[in-house]
């Protein structure tokens, strides 16, 4: 019986050391893998990047869903790159970076609806992300929706009031809100950041 115990006893080791050694042979192929994917993508070849990847695919990692959905971004191919995005945003539901990595291909494809709602998205983890108010205050005026890209660009530009594409959109939303000392305010601002700017001394033109 003791005999037994022994035997059982190493075979459950035997096993457990087996299954470490397997970790560790798959951590270091993931590792491989990435590291290629990266040599592959500083040469543009995003199809190779992918393909790397892909020899080690885990559909429940975040990390190999974030990289697939970029690489598949930057390779053109759009409606994959979004499945790769949409599954790293579902294993991490409160996770910015994959959402804004969504974002990208929807917009390649012209679909502001998508990219809206995901901003939207953003906003509630995070209110104060720049990045995402300042792009919904662009979207909103380039859509002709002042009042609505005022919202965000204002958000945006308490954040950051001395970055130039805010600051400039933002004085070109005042402008088309008739808000003209705001506007020349932040003209004037522009030029502090892009002394001689073309946009800002045009909108200055036009509130004179």
């Amino acid at each position: 019986m003791e005999t037994l115990k022994k035997i059982a006893v190493i075979i459950v080791l035997f096993v457990g050391v087996t299954q470490i050694n397997i970790k560790a042979q798959n951590a270091s192929a993931v590792q491989t893998a990435f590291d290629q994917s990266y040599a592959y993508e500083n040469s543009s070849l995003y199809t190779k990047a992918a393909d790397a990847l892909k020899a080690v695919y885990n559909d429940k990692s975040y990390e190999m869903n974030l990289r697939m959905g970029w690489l598949l971004y930057k390779n053109g191919s759009y409606n994959e790159a979004i499945i790769y995005y949409q599954k790293a945003i579902t294993i991490l539901p409160t996770s910015i970076e994959a959402k804004l990595g969504y974002v990208l291909p929807q917009s390649a494809l012209g679909n502001w609806d998508k990219v809206i709602e995901q901003y939207t998205e953003i906003l509630k983890v995070d209110p104060q992300n720049s990045t995402t108010n300042y792009r919904m205050g662009l979207i909103y005026y380039n859509k002709g929706d002042f009042k609505t890209a005022f919202k965000f660009m204002e958000k945006a530009t308490t954040l950051y009031p001395f970055d130039y594409d805010i600051t400039l959109y933002f004085a070109w939303i005042n402008l088309k809100l008739e808000k003209y000392t705001e506007a020349k305010t932040l003209f004037n601002r522009v030029l502090l950041i892009s002394p001689n700017d073309a946009s800002a001394t045009e909108g200055l033109k036009l509130i004179k």
